[in-house]
């Protein structure tokens, strides 16, 4: 294959990587979603799934001609180009919407969250046909799914506090969605109480970045990273956990585990209705429009590019 065509092709896994992280960026929409409708999905998981860290023990003898076709089998085994094209898309879009997102959940929280709320009820509704209720399991999961949204969306504020322990969790537990389709990373994180934190942390560090290339204090810099290095480093290790566990549970129990996840999001409505009960001090005739009119928007989004894709989760 000639270079242009190459370069062409990871041009292509870069965008695609970009709507994945532009998805995650707000809860509601996949990752996991973006990447199956774009026809990567399976390549993602198998590369993920690819990795064996036995091989990383042949980085310890880089002269060694043997070592070395050994990286080079596990680097081709794991598509790490596709990988790298891929990350690089998700980081851009994850940077340039940090500032978006952060400005609209603290400045405009109202019709951000009934954006929000829009958008989770819609992806609950065009993921429906996956769900069933027709055997207990089936049912117990839908009401596991929907409790534990709930239970965790009524935790009284800073129940869960921002430290490296519940940020390294944090990470683990929302990159799951760039495995998984139907449920955002960013809704766990929303449930969970450290979405807008995040959001601020990621607006600190790339602040403090910009401030080093003009002279600023490196101090700052590792101020600033602490919580994004704990939060990344977590989801590193955690979505090769959920890779494997997810590619199990979707191949055996396809309607039991996103029976689970509907029902998640679903209890996780609590969450962004309660933000924005709390945002609004009177209701008028002009603010339930505008909170609606959000709403419709968000859930308009998702029907739409549901319609557009034609695809069955």
């Amino acid at each position: 294959m000639n270079l242009p065509t190459r370069l062409r092709e990871y041009v292509g896994v870069y965008l695609r990587g970009f709507a994945m992280g532009a998805a995650d960026s707000v809860p509601g929409v996949s990752g996991g979603t973006i990447a199956l409708i774009t026809g990567i999905y399976d390549r993602l998981v198998g590369a993920i799934t690819a990795f064996d860290p036995r091989a990383l023990r042949y980085l310890a003898r880089p002269a060694d001609p043997d070592a070395r076709a050994e990286v080079k089998t596990a680097l081709v085994r794991m598509d790490i180009a596709f990988l790298l094209a891929l990350g690089l898309g998700v980081a851009s879009a994850l940077v340039t919407a940090a500032n978006a997102v952060h400005v609209g959940t603290t400045e405009y929280p109202a019709p951000t969250f009934a954006f929000f709320f829009g958008l989770i009820a819609a992806s609950a509704f065009v993921l429906r046909s996956e769900t069933s209720v027709s055997t207990p399991s089936h049912v117990s999961a839908g009401a596991a799914g929907f409790l534990l949204a709930v239970g965790v969306g009524f935790l009284p504020e800073g129940a869960l506090p921002h430290t490296p322990v519940v940020l390294f969790g944090s990470g683990a537990i929302a990159v799951s969605a760039m495995v998984l389709p139907g449920v955002s990373g960013s809704l766990f994180l929303l449930i969970l109480g450290q979405y807008e934190y995040m959001l601020g942390a990621l607006r600190t560090f790339i602040d403090a970045v910009a401030s080093l290339v003009g002279g600023g204090s490196t101090d700052a810099l590792i101020e600033a990273g602490v919580p994004v290095v704990v939060f990344c480093t977590g989801a590193g290790i955690g979505v090769l956990g959920a890779s494997h566990a997810i590619s199990w549970a979707l191949a055996r129990y396809r309607k039991t585990a996103l029976t689970f996840l509907v029902a998640l999001m679903v209890g996780a409505l609590t969450t962004p209705a309660q933000k924005i009960a709390a945002a609004v001090d009177v209701w008028t005739p002009a603010t339930g429009a505008l909170v609606v009119g959000a709403a419709v928007v968000g859930a308009a989004v998702v029907v739409g590019f549901d319609r557009v894709a034609d695809v069955n989760y």
